[in-house]
């Protein structure tokens, strides 16, 4: 490990304005990314400013909603009886990522920015667009398993691994963030970017910009809502696909759908054209498979000396179906 300065402010202005002036410095949350990237040598900060006990540990209700204040544990906010209540979709997300350890460490607000678990980014004697930009990407013609079948570019086919973070995108949840300029909010859908030429930036951030808190609107479909997630294995794995779903059907009908896709892009991906199809549509099998078949119409599956990525496409769409089937079964 590469030695690095160490800071522990005394309030979340102050660690901004700490992080802004200084180009190799980054933020420490609950570390459970950060510290096996300096382990690895994929990061060499200068600087860890420390902001653990910087924001809010805490669940309020807020607007008919929640928020979450960044510095709350992954554990804590799948065992809160408001979000098993009122977001299962959120609880299951969050129970079905990583270990009882590790979810007593990460944190709300430092979980979203976790980056790719592509082998390739995290080996630095390979070449890796995303680590460092203009050396190629070594996961094209490499092994593809778990790579993206939606939005990638030529220069980077790496997935998003956070769980938490595709059931927010569903949930149309917001991000406060301060910055050196002030505050800000964020649209959750808004703060992952696609990787374009540009797969060294996972958001939209700006260097020394923190973010706070995580506002869950009111969303009454949510309360009939759930995670699926299909790995490798049953724990401690990433997806290799996933759908975050809420769904309201009123006499066989659907009226209001929610859907979000993990383990296939760059960013958790909003299913729109998958909700289009669903609205107004029958609440039946055929639609179901309907609405995966537009979602997935611009699929693109990748090569691999371990055969590719290709199986991700049908898997996906029939974790969709499956979910919304069990959705609907809830739902009479």
């Amino acid at each position: 490990m590469e030695p690095f300065d160490y800071r522990r402010p005394g309030d979340a202005a102050t660690a901004v304005r700490t992080v802004a002036a200084d180009p190799s410095a980054v933020f420490l949350g609950g570390g459970t990314n950060l510290v096996d990237h300096l382990k690895l040598g994929v990061r060499t900060p200068g600087l860890v400013v420390d902001v653990t006990s910087l924001t809010s540990a805490e669940i309020t209700d807020h607007n008919g909603g929640l928020r979450i204040g960044a510095a709350v544990r992954n554990s804590d906010l799948a065992a809160d009886r408001r979000v098993r209540e009122r977001y299962p979709v959120l609880a299951q997300a969050l129970l079905a990522g990583a270990s009882g350890q590790l979810r007593n460490m990460a944190t709300t607000g430092g979980n979203p920015l976790q980056r790719t678990r592509c082998v390739y980014f995290q080996d630095v004697t390979t070449p890796c667009n995303k680590r460092s930009p203009g050396s190629g990407c070594s996961a094209i013609g490499g092994y593809t398993r778990h790579h993206a079948v939606l939005g990638a570019s030529p220069e980077c086919i790496a997935t998003h691994p956070s769980d938490l973070a595709v059931a927010l995108t569903a949930l149309d949840a917001e991000v406060q963030v301060l910055g050196p300029d002030g505050e800000r909010t964020l649209g959750f859908g808004d703060l992952h970017r696609l990787p374009g030429d540009r797969p060294d930036r996972d958001t939209v951030l700006e260097h020394g910009e923190l973010i706070t808190a995580i506002d869950l609107p009111e969303v009454p479909i949510a309360r009939n809502s759930a995670y699926r997630k299909v790995r490798d294995r049953a724990s401690y794995a990433f997806a290799l696909v996933s759908v975050a779903a809420a769904l309201r059907v009123e006499s066989g009908i659907v009226r209001d759908s929610r859907i979000a896709f993990g383990g296939v892009a760059h960013k958790p991906w909003r299913a729109s054209r998958a909700e289009e199809v669903l609205l107004d549509a029958p609440a039946t099998e055929a639609t179901y498979r309907e609405a995966a078949e537009a979602e997935l119409a611009g699929a693109v599956a990748v090569d691999g000396i371990d055969g590719g990525n290709g199986f991700k496409i049908p898997l996906l769409a029939n974790t969709l179906a499956a979910t919304l089937r069990d959705l609907t079964r809830e739902a009479k």
